[in-house]
């Protein structure tokens, strides 16, 4: 029995490969290789049509908004980036795909926007560290903003769709942040937006008050379109700063808000 069993492991070990088994295998790799290049086409089209950019509202600390920034979320929310909003930056039939969010600060802000929509908040999450030294905050912001970026960009479900980013300002643009770095680390290099004319190079510490809006076209992962908008309010939230592009917010201690835009 052990006899016949080895005669017939020998007679399937030498058996001659027939000739199409090369034909066969070439074509396998010839497929798999065609995958690989239909899904790295795909994954580099998984283009937004457009990308709303904005810093978060005024913060009390490291870990919170203040009662300012907390009223500006609402404001956001009832009058710009929220389902019924009075002067939506949604055209009739458009909505949001997605809010992406990053810090604390931002996702308190994106909150009830997102949620009159029923959407989650994707948040590429830096939470305050105390006990670790600014720099190394700086480069997990870094690290994020980029891992951001890369996730948006090939996202198929986010292809022609409109998305909102709710950002640290110095990781939307900061010249100085930038020339410190040999990579891309803003949202103005990620994004390409260096590539368009009038787009600031650095996002000022005391402008919360302000859109950046980012068209793209023809799935193309250069922007087409660059514009900046202002915020401004009616009653009940007409008190909130609306200070023009890299002017004083003229916050006072009393607020109990940072001061420093920072």
């Amino acid at each position: 029995m052990h006899g016949d069993a080895l005669e017939c492991v020998k007679r399937v070990a030498f058996v001659r490969p027939s000739p199409l088994s090369g034909e066969l295998l070439g074509m396998i790799r010839f497929l798999v290789a065609l995958l690989f290049i239909v899904a790295s086409a795909g994954a580099s089209l998984a283009t937004p049509s457009r990308i709303i950019i904005l810093r978060h509202g005024e913060k009390a600390d490291e870990w919170k908004l203040c009662g300012v920034g907390q009223q500006r979320a609402k404001a956001l929310a009832a009058n710009f980036l929220g389902r019924h909003s009075k002067n939506s930056l949604f055209s009739t039939g458009e909505q949001p795909a997605a809010f992406y969010a990053i810090t604390l600060h931002t996702l308190e802000l994106a909150s009830p926007a997102a949620e009159s929509w029923q959407l989650p908040i994707t948040l590429f999450s830096v939470v305050p560290e105390p006990e670790k030294k600014k720099e190394v905050s700086i480069k997990s912001l870094n690290r994020r903003t980029e891992q951001a970026v890369e996730a948006l960009m090939a996202d198929p479900k986010l292809d022609g769709k409109i998305v909102v980013m709710v950002w640290e300002h110095r990781h939307i643009a900061n010249a100085k942040l930038e020339a410190g770095s040999d990579r891309k680390i803003t949202l103005r290099q990620l994004l390409k937006l260096d590539a368009l004319q009038d787009v600031p190079p650095t996002w000022p510490g005391d402008n919360y008050d302000y859109f950046w809006i980012v068209d793209f076209a023809g799935g193309s992962s250069t922007p087409t379109g660059f514009s900046m908008v202002k915020q401004s309010f009616e009653s009940p939230f007409d008190k909130l700063p609306t200070n023009e592009w890299d002017k004083p917010n003229r916050l006072k201690s009393a607020s109990g808000c940072e001061l420093k835009g920072q």
